[in-house]
């Protein structure tokens, strides 16, 4: 596995998404032993970048990679995420809370959770409207000179809060969404990345699974998967768009490779800055996707990717919380 440098900050070129281990994707179908086994294969595989977050089950997740990676903390890079579940007192639970306050609180749970005394890499889940980023990334260099923490990260941040961000304290990496099926940051955040000389991890690299191709009828996602509240995967839209996987599929024919392979090779040729964290919870996938590492699509193939329209719909039911 190749390893790239996130503004210094050294890690797998692929990572390993751990939310669909614990949220979100699961319905009814969570295997403990199996994610683990998965997470134990990654380490073998030459991946050393993992990602969490507090909100991931809620807390599960944390705790199921904690318990995964006892003792081999030293081989890994851990990045995880505060700021949806607030901490402190009322009614709590999830709301976005950026305080100060509610930062040192999250830290202490998932340095807990996680039985660790440092996090790698400590994301903003999403921005707070209410808390200047000032404030926000004040409380988080503060937790850089006591140690627990080493790197701090934004996820799905405009260019302005990038830079705001970045005049108080280095911002490491940016988490946003990111492959062929978003391509958002194309535009204005990725530019500002590079000049700040900010690293860029993109989830959800395979289209939250759409671009593997496995996803023909959305009668076959649980009653309780969170895409079937997206605008991409409803109706008339699902089927429009799936003149992308057509495409990837066909590429992948001639490439030798599976289109999960092909998307996230796609992903890795846009630079060498780029640590995409495509997330599975089988060990099977997960293999399929670090052999991505080794694919080289030539420039026909990358051009005929690149050339592909946009899907329909948006990303999210609601796109308020996104960008700020």
């Amino acid at each position: 596995m190749k390893h790239i440098s996130l503004a210094g900050l050294e890690v797998s070129r692929l990572g390993l998404g751990c939310m669909g281990m614990s949220a979100f994707y699961t319905g009814r179908n969570t295997d403990d032993a199996e994610s683990i086994r998965t997470l134990h294969r990654a380490l073998d595989l030459g991946v050393t970048f993992f990602d969490t977050a507090e909100v991931y089950g809620p807390y599960t997740n944390e705790e199921l990679v904690g318990r995964a990676l006892a003792g081999r903390w030293d081989r890994v890079v851990i990045a995880t995420k505060f700021g949806l579940l607030s901490h402190r007192g009322g009614d709590g639970g999830r709301q976005l809370d950026s305080h100060p306050d509610n930062i040192r609180a999250a830290v202490e749970g998932s340095l807990k959770r996680l039985g660790t005394d440092h996090i790698d890499l400590y994301y903003q889940h999403r921005v707070d409207p209410k808390v200047p980023i000032e404030e926000t990334v004040g409380a988080l260099a503060d937790l850089v000179e006591q140690g627990k923490i080493r790197h701090i990260g934004l996820s799905e941040a405009s260019p302005g809060t990038i830079r705001r961000a970045h005049a108080v304290h280095p911002v490491t990496a940016l988490q946003s969404e990111y492959s062929l099926w978003t391509r958002d940051p194309e535009a204005a955040v990725l530019p500002t990345l590079r000049e700040l000389g900010v690293g860029f991890v993109p989830y959800s690299p395979l289209g939250r699974g759409f671009l593997t191709g496995a996803i023909r009828d959305t009668s076959a996602l649980a009653a309780d998967d969170f895409r079937l509240s997206t605008p991409r995967f409803a109706g008339g839209n699902f089927q429009q768009n799936l003149h992308i996987v057509d495409e990837v599929e066909a590429v992948a024919k001639e490439a030798g490779a599976t289109p999960a392979q092909v998307a996230l090779a796609w992903v890795l040729a846009q630079g060498d800055d780029i640590a995409p964290i495509p997330g599975t919870k089988r060990v099977s996938r997960l293999e399929e996707n670090v052999a991505a590492d080794a694919l080289e699509l030539t420039p026909a193939q990358l051009g005929r990717l690149t050339a592909i329209a946009p899907p329909a719909g948006d990303r999210y039911a609601n796109m308020s919380e996104i960008g700020r």
